[in-house]
C-alpha cells in the first residue's frame, strides 16, 4: 500500500482534488470531515472541548464559530484544542487503514499535514496549489469569511511556496477542472504502475 498525504493551504481546491482521487478509486480519509463528525452531535470530543472551552458546545455539538473565536490567535488555547482533537483523529486514521488494508493506494486529505508532522507518516505528499489571487477570491467568497480571518488562518499554515518545495507532486487548481482531473489521473496511474 502506498499512503498519500494531500494538503494545500485554505482555498487551494484540496477538497475538489480529493474527490477526484476518490473518483479514480482511491480510498480517501478526510481529516476535516472526521473532525466535523467528532465535534458533531454526540461526537467523541464534544464533552472534552466543552470542558476546556466553556460556551462552545451545545446539543448540536461544537459551535465552530465560538470555538474559532476562543482559539484563533491564542497559541496556548490552540495547543489545548489540538491535544483533544488530534489523538481522536489518529484513532480514526488507524481504523481507516485497517478497513482499506487491501487497497494499493490510500489518500489522507489533511489541511495541516506539514504543520502537524503528518508528512512523516505518509509515503508521498501531494500539494494542491493555485495562484494567490485565485486562492483569496475563493476564500473571501465563503460565507462569514473576512480578510482578517483569512490572514489569521494563513498565519497558522506553512506558506504555499514552502509546501510546494516539500511536495513529491504538485496538482494545479488554477487551471480548468479537466486539466486538474487529468493531472490526478496521471498521478494515480504513475503510482499504480509496477516499478520497472
Amino acid at each position: 500500500m502506498i499512503t498519500i498525504g494531500l494538503t494545500g493551504s485554505i482555498g487551494m481546491g484540496k477538497s475538489t482534488v480529493a474527490a477526484m482521487f476518490a473518483a479514480e478509486g482511491v480510498p480517501v480519509f478526510d481529516a476535516d470531515a472526521t473532525v466535523h463528525r467528532l465535534q458533531g452531535p454526540a461526537g467523541r470530543v464534544v464533552a472534552a472541548i466543552g470542558a476546556a472551552f466553556p460556551s462552545t458546545t451545545g446539543p448540536d455539538g461544537v459551535n465552530r464559530t465560538a470555538l474559532a473565536e476562543a482559539v484563533l490567535g491564542d497559541e496556548a488555547a490552540m495547543r489545548r484544542l489540538e491535544a483533544i482533537v488530534h489523538p481522536a483523529v489518529g484513532q480514526e486514521r488507524t481504523a481507516f487503514l485497517a478497513t482499506h488494508a487491501d487497497a494499493p493506494l490510500v489518500l489522507f486529505d489533511v489541511p495541516l499535514l506539514f504543520e502537524t508532522g503528518g508528512d512523516t507518516r505518509v509515503d508521498k505528499v501531494v500539494v494542491v496549489s493555485a495562484a494567490v489571487e485565485v486562492q483569496r477570491a475563493r476564500v473571501l467568497a465563503r460565507p462569514g469569511m473576512t480578510a482578517a480571518k483569512l490572514d489569521a488562518i494563513l498565519a497558522r499554515q506553512l506558506p504555499d511556496a514552502d509546501k510546494r518545495a516539500r511536495a513529491d507532486f504538485v496538482i494545479p487548481t488554477d487551471v480548468s477542472p479537466d486539466q486538474t482531473r487529468a493531472a490526478v489521473a496521471r498521478l494515480v496511474a504513475c503510482l499504480l504502475a509496477p516499478e520497472g
